[in-house]
């Protein structure tokens, strides 16, 4: 579907000179904003450019007073106390993790804070019908009376959108809302945002994934650190993804991927007839006779669709931190090694990086100096006692090698940006010195900067002889950075292939051959 011009349209949306400080940081420098009515506004840069900083300002979480700058909106200057003065005007924000309350039902959670109701008395009748007239224009057909818990993250997304509708939007921002999600959500998200704009709602997308700016965005502004370098216009011309990469690096990036010269060695980790169940529903098979092996300074993926047990087969070889009944073996080096646990796990030189950055990752609370440290502080303990000076100088040796953008080691994580937050965790496992590291979505939600940094280190890790393991949703990640490819699908290894045989029709025609078997 080819994009219409909104080039000769008046701007909704005016930000001008907007600066934010936060203590020691100053995160955004006289930014300036112009969204026009009716357009998909496309908003990139690195991680901790000032994306979602300038995103909190215009929706209020960051109060008028708190910034310097003015906004805009319709003509008119707006200084929003909080989020129900921009809501008010139909300025709705959805953050990259959701706002949902997973106990209660779509319905509740649509109109949450926002309840249909006559003299305090909710009118369940008036809401249940809302509810299903708003899913019907995002494409869900599930019942109201769902509870949100049961659904997957693709329909989470959508309700949310349905939140948005029923609060009347106006100016849609949606912060990596496929971040998250499979390729045919991810599609079917982008369609909506179309749909949206044939309506006339204005969308801003802020987006790590290039490709889909530009099959739906009409304009895109980059910044970096903290300033605005440019808005490219694509109606006035072709504006290709090296184009925007360069002003959001400052630099060429000619290389997706880095190059590394690959030597491989014996066989360090291995899994044999792994199987594992679901851990509530204690009859349903969730991995199915898994068979996989790492060779010493290989990169090796796993790749496959959204449900397919990609993260419950890492999740389960780490400690049996998922499923219940699991039975198989782990060799590291040839030798039977104790996973039964995530401390036995860590203790026989196994490591894995969650994709659930934010809950099971990192404790947000803390500095980055504990979160680095966290896996392994009998490095940093003197008797029963943590030295902290100890933990400073390897924290800030960790923060200079990766690149983490803070002001310093001090700083809590839940202020860093997601690629910063990313690199975080990383640190945390190499400083554990693991033999060998399961990555899970490990560039889930970060900049191609940042990418090519976390490549980078992948690749030193397989170059120091370790075994790495790496899942990812996004096939030419898994096509760029590794050396030979599992498949998986419901729950089990379906293909194997090296590098040069692999390529993402012959990865998908496995997934879908395993498919037609189970259909027939």
């Amino acid at each position: 579907m080819s994009k219409e011009s909104t080039s000769d349209t008046a701007p909704i949306l005016e930000m001008r000179n907007i600066t934010k400080t936060f203590p020691g940081v100053k995160a955004l420098q006289n930014v300036n904003l112009k969204v026009r009515e009716g357009e998909i506004h496309a908003l990139v840069g690195e991680n901790g450019a000032g994306k979602s900083t300038l995103m909190k300002v215009l929706s209020g979480v960051y109060p008028h007073g708190s910034y310097d700058g003015d906004i805009i909106y319709r003509g008119q200057e707006c200084r929003f106390r909080d989020i129900s003065d921009s809501e008010a005007l139909g300025i709705i924000i959805i953050h990259q993790e959701l706002a949902l309350i997973p106990l209660l039902s779509i319905a509740e959670n649509i109109f949450l804070g926002n309840e249909r109701a006559t003299f305090g008395v909710i009118n369940w009748f008036e809401a249940i019908t809302g509810a299903r007239e708003l899913l019907a224009k995002v494409g869900l057909s599930e019942s109201p009376d769902t509870l949100v818990a049961d659904i997957g993250v693709g329909k989470q997304q959508l309700v949310e959108i349905a939140k948005a509708l029923a609060k009347e939007v106006r100016l849609l921002i949606l912060d990596e809302p496929t971040a998250s999600l499979s390729e045919s959500d991810s599609q079917a998200l982008l369609e909506l945002l179309r749909e949206f704009r044939a309506q006339g709602i204005t969308s801003i997308l802020i987006s790590h994934k290039l490709n889909e700016i530009s099959k739906v965005a009409d304009s895109v502004t980059i910044l970096r650190d903290g300033a605005t370098i440019e808005t490219l216009d694509f109606h006035a011309g072709r504006v290709s993804e090296a184009q925007i990469i360069r002003g959001m690096v400052g630099r060429e990036l000619t290389h997706r991927y880095p190059e590394r010269d690959v030597v491989v060695g014996e066989t360090i980790f291995e899994v044999k007839n792994w199987n594992a169940f679901h851990p509530l529903q204690g009859e349903r098979q969730v991995i199915r006779d898994v068979n996989l092996h790492v060779k010493k300074g290989e990169v090796v993926g796993i790749a496959g669709l959204m449900g397919s047990g990609r993260t419950e087969l890492a999740m389960s070889l780490f400690g049996r931190s998922y499923g219940q009944r699991i039975s198989g073996q782990v060799l590291l080096r040839g030798r039977e090694i104790d996973v039964s646990s995530t401390a036995k796990a860590i203790r026989s030189g196994v490591a894995y990086v969650t994709e659930d950055r934010k809950n099971y990752g990192l404790i947000l609370g803390q500095d980055i100096k504990h979160n680095v440290t966290l896996a392994n502080l009998e490095a940093v303990t003197s008797g029963l006692v943590i030295n902290e000076s100890e933990e400073i100088t390897v924290a800030d040796r960790y923060r200079k090698r990766l690149n983490i953008r803070s002001s310093s080691v001090s700083q809590e994580t839940v202020n860093l940006s997601g690629g910063n937050q990313q690199k975080v965790v990383l640190s945390k496992w190499l400083f554990a010195d693991p033999q060998v590291l399961i990555l899970d979505e490990p560039t889930r939600g970060v900049d191609v900067g940042a990418k090519f940094e976390i490549y980078t280190i992948i690749n030193g890790l397989a170059e120091d002889g370790k075994g790495v393991l790496l899942i990812s949703s996004e096939l030419p990640e898994i096509l760029g950075m590794c050396d030979r490819i599992y498949v998986m699908s419901e729950g089990q290894i379906v293909g194997e292939m090296l590098r040069k045989d692999a390529s993402q029709e012959g990865i998908m025609r496995e997934i879908v051959r395993l498919e037609e078997v189970s259909a027939a």
